[in-house]
């Protein structure tokens, strides 16, 4: 069994990783931590997971952690990379659902996210855990970079674009929607209910935190090219869910059929991406608490513009999913173990 810990285990990504991880077949639940729940039983707070989880949060640095084979990092940026190196010298892997290791330049990542970095030697040895990329990489990891949600939805739908070369790489365009939980669980006026319901916001467009990680990712699936990205997210009155309406330009032609078989083709094989028939238009709910990722991909009036619709729940393969998949691969398991979730509807 894999003995598994979580810190921030109170938080949707937590609360997402205990609901995930208590039914792993090949899993032992042994440590959970909540800083400003120290003491309390996790059912308690989360009344869904009676009878299935007995374990209370514990402190971070309670010995627990230190006894674990992997532990999943579901807190807020710049908790990992200070705790990473003495949970790595005692012998547990780190898979952080954070930002902490996913931009290579350190440079650039304390540019983003405003503080110094703490574990830059772990930077260079952490693997992206993207697996539809990355899965030879991730089978030997010791630290785990999960993709940000919207990276993830976003770089999957341009992956069969880029890596066949037939898009213009320099004006990519990634218009993306998320629910509120991917604002994370924290009380703040602008994730009140009569904030966002019956409202829709764009934010962050001079610039987003997971603009960078999305430009090297799709730099590495060009090759090493430079990427222009206009990269726009968006607020919507729903609970979970991203939705990804991606742009790009062919630099030579490809009709229908064959766009359609660049991506089954790209994805054959692919547990958690769905490719949809030709003329579809994938739905968040059609993927609702699942790891699954659905993608459809058109071109409008024949022109000269590819649109691919990409649909993720933002918690799940856009989290604490995702995380667990490359668990599974870090540790050898099958890759579907624990996370063969039929999405929920309605």
């Amino acid at each position: 069994m894999i003995k598994a810990g979580i810190v921030g285990g109170a938080g949707y990504a937590g609360v997402e990783l205990l609901r995930i991880l208590v039914g792993h077949p090949a899993v032992q639940l042994t440590a959970i931590n909540s800083h400003a729940e120290v003491g309390l039983k996790v059912s308690d707070m989360f009344p869904s997971l009676r009878r299935r989880v007995e374990l209370s949060f514990i402190p971070l640095d309670d010995d627990a952690f230190k006894s674990c084979d992997v532990v999943f990092f579901a807190t807020p940026n710049g908790i990992a990379m200070q705790q990473a190196p003495a949970l790595l010298a005692a012998g547990a892997r780190v898979i952080d659902l954070a930002a902490d290791f996913r931009i290579r330049d350190v440079a650039e990542w304390e540019k983003w996210y405003g503080m110094p970095h703490a574990a830059p030697e772990l930077v260079e040895e952490a693997v992206y855990g993207l697996p539809e990329v990355n899965r030879a990489q991730i089978r030997g990891a010791r630290v785990l970079a999960n993709p940000g949600c919207y990276p993830t939805a976003v770089q999957l739908g341009f992956l069969p674009l880029i890596e066949a070369g037939i898009v213009e790489c320099g004006h990519l365009v990634a218009d993306a929607k998320s629910g509120v939980s991917g604002a994370g669980r924290r009380a703040e006026i602008s994730n009140l209910y009569s904030e966002i319901t019956d409202s829709f916001k764009a934010y962050g467009v001079g610039g987003h935190r997971h603009l960078p990680e999305i430009r090297q990712g799709l730099s590495r699936m060009a090759g090493g090219a430079q990427v222009g990205l206009t990269f726009v997210p968006h607020l919507i009155p729903m609970i979970r869910g991203i939705h990804a309406t991606l742009y790009a330009r062919l630099t030579r032609d490809i009709d229908a059929r064959a766009l359609q078989d660049l991506f089954e083709s790209r994805f054959s094989g692919e547990a958690f991406v769905d490719v949809l028939p030709a003329g579809s238009h994938p739905e968040t709910r059609s993927v609702r608490a699942s790891n699954m990722c659905r993608i459809a991909a058109h071109r409008p009036q024949g022109g000269d513009t590819v649109v691919v619709l990409s649909v993720i729940d933002n918690l799940v393969k856009g989290a604490a999913g995702q995380a667990v998949q490359n668990m599974n691969i870090m540790f050898g398991e099958e890759e579907t173990l624990g996370l063969d979730m039929i999405p929920v509807s309605p």
